[in-house]
C-alpha cells in the first residue's frame, strides 16, 4: 500500500470532527487555516466558533471595525494575523466582487495568505492538486523519508515542498491534505510518538534508524531579546484611568494598553519614583505601588517581556479617564487582559 494510501484510510477513521471539514467553503477554510496558524486546534477552536458567529460571511468581516476584531482576537497572540485578514476581506469584498480567488496563484496574492494557506484553501475549497506543507508536514515526512535537511533552510523547503507533490494523493486531495496534517498532530507527534501503533512504522527511516526524536532538524533560532516593560496604571479620586493605542510596526500595534515606561533594566521602586514624574509631568502623585510581586516574564517569539504593573493614584482627575468596566471593552494584549481581570 503506498504511503498516501495508508494516510486516508488512517484519517478515515481517526479524523477529528471539526467544523471546517465539513464545508468547501473558502472564506471558512481560509479563517480556520488562519487561526491555526502558531495556535493549536483546541485554543483556536472557540475563536473559530466566535468569529463564524460574529461575522459569518467575508462581507460581514470586512464591514467591521477592526478594533472590534481584534477584541475578538484577544488572547490568541501575534495579532498581524487578524490585520491582514481584515484587509483581506476588504480586498476581496471591494476589488473581487466577493468571491476568492480559484486558482493557487491567485490566493497567493492576497495579504497574509503564503503557500500553506493558499494550498489549503486551493485544495480543500476547489479541489485543485496542491500539497500542504505545515509543521506537522514536516514531522511527517522528514522521520518517514529520514529527510536531514533543515526544514526552516530555503533548500529545506523547496524540497519537502516537491516531495509533499510527489507523494500526495490527487483524486482525493482535500481528505489527503487534512489527513496528512492530521497525522501528524494525533498520531506522529513531536515528543515520544507511539510508534508501535504507527501504520507507517514498516516503512519509516527514522524509526529504523533511532531518529525519530531527531527529525525533522531546525537551524538554531534566532536569539531571544530581554526587554523591560513598567506599565503605568493611573488611578485618579474617581477611579478613571488611561490606555492607550500601539502605534507603528512593532507587536501589538493597534492594541490597548497602559502607559508604558520601557527601560534597559529592572527597577526597584526609588528608581522608578525618580524617573516617574519626568515621565508624568504635572500630574500629583499620592501614592506609588507595585502592583505584581511576583515576577511576570511573558514570552513571545524573539522576546521575553519582563513586566512590572505600577498602581500610580494621582490626586488630580484625568482628562478622558476610563473606568475600570470601560477598559475590559478595550481589545488589549492577553499580558494587560490577565492583569485587568485582577483590577
Amino acid at each position: 500500500m503506498f504511503f498516501s494510501q495508508i494516510i486516508l484510510l488512517w484519517y478515515s477513521g481517526n479524523k477529528r470532527p471539526l467544523p471546517w471539514r465539513n464545508t468547501t467553503d473558502p472564506y471558512k477554510i481560509w479563517l480556520s487555516e488562519i487561526i491555526l496558524q502558531q495556535t493549536r486546534v483546541a485554543q483556536g477552536l472557540p475563536y473559530y466558533h466566535k468569529f463564524i458567529t460574529a461575522f459569518p460571511t467575508l462581507q460581514d468581516l470586512a464591514n467591521a471595525g477592526e478594533t472590534d476584531i481584534l477584541k475578538h482576537w484577544q488572547g490568541l497572540g501575534y495579532y498581524t494575523r487578524a490585520r491582514n485578514m481584515h484587509k483581506t476581506a476588504i480586498a476581496i469584498t471591494r476589488d473581487m466582487g466577493g468571491r476568492f480567488p480559484e486558482t493557487y496563484e491567485g490566493l497567493l496574492q492576497l495579504k497574509g495568505v503564503g503557500d500553506y494557506t493558499a494550498s489549503a484553501i486551493a485544495s480543500c475549497s476547489f479541489n485543485l492538486p496542491e500539497p500542504v506543507v505545515d509543521g506537522n508536514v514536516y514531522r511527517v515526512l522528514a522521520r518517514y523519508f529520514g529527510i536531514q535537511l533543515p526544514i526552516n533552510s530555503g533548500e529545506g523547503k523547496k524540497y519537502f515542498k516537491q516531495l509533499a507533490r510527489a507523494v500526495m494523493d490527487t483524486g482525493r486531495i482535500a481528505d489527503y491534505n487534512q489527513g496528512i496534517m492530521e497525522f501528524g498532530a494525533i498520531q506522529c507527534v513531536p515528543q515520544k510518538p507511539d510508534c508501535g501503533q504507527c501504520p507507517l512504522n514498516t516503512g519509516c527511516i527514522a524509526l529504523k534508524d533511532d531518529m525519530v526524536a531527531q527529525l525533522p532538524v531546525k537551524l538554531n533560532k534566532v536569539k531571544v531579546k530581554k526587554r523591560y516593560f513598567n506599565y503605568l496604571v493611573l488611578l485618579d479620586p474617581d477611579y478613571k484611568t488611561r490606555l492607550t493605542k500601539r502605534e507603528g510596526k512593532g507587536i501589538w500595534q493597534n492594541l490597548f494598553e497602559f502607559p508604558l515606561m520601557e527601560t534597559e533594566k529592572e527597577l526597584d521602586l526609588p528608581e522608578f519614583v525618580g524617573r516617574l514624574a519626568r515621565f508624568l509631568g504635572s500630574h500629583e502623585i499620592s501614592d506609588v505601588q507595585l502592583a505584581n510581586t511576583d515576577k511576570i516574564i511573558h514570552k513571545l517569539t524573539h522576546q521575553h517581556l519582563d513586566t512590572r504593573f505600577w498602581i500610580i493614584r494621582t490626586e488630580d482627575k484625568l482628562r478622558d479617564g476610563l473606568s475600570i468596566q470601560q477598559i475590559r471593552n478595550y481589545p488589549v494584549p492577553v499580558l494587560l487582559a490577565e492583569f485587568i481581570k485582577t483590577l
